[in-house]
């Protein structure tokens, strides 16, 4: 495959599936450092990935179970600062990385 090819496969801008994924993986990221950045210091690092389903619930996953623990206390600062970033959730649910 071409290099020019490979561009067009992978422009965001353009119309099908794999622009769309490119752009929901970009939004993925921006919203992981969005919460992340929301929590206090010493709990930055505890996300891993995060995600809004279509009903409205934000799903963040996190490195363990542990982590997972503190999380659930913050789940009003996760929703508070996912509706700053533009984000509408209702409910908060905190899962832990199966790698």
């Amino acid at each position: 495959m071409t290099t020019s090819k490979l561009k067009n496969i992978l422009n965001p801008s353009n119309d099908g599936d794999l622009g769309d994924l490119i752009n929901r993986a970009r939004r993925m990221g921006e919203l992981t450092d969005v919460l992340s950045n929301a929590l206090p210091e010493s709990d930055r690092s505890a996300i891993v990935a995060a995600n809004v389903r279509e009903d409205g619930e934000l799903v963040v996953i996190c490195a363990s179970s542990a982590w997972a623990s503190r999380l659930r206390y913050e789940t009003e600062i996760l929703l508070a600062a996912a509706k700053t970033a533009g984000v509408t959730a209702h409910t908060c649910r905190i899962r832990v990385s199966q790698s």
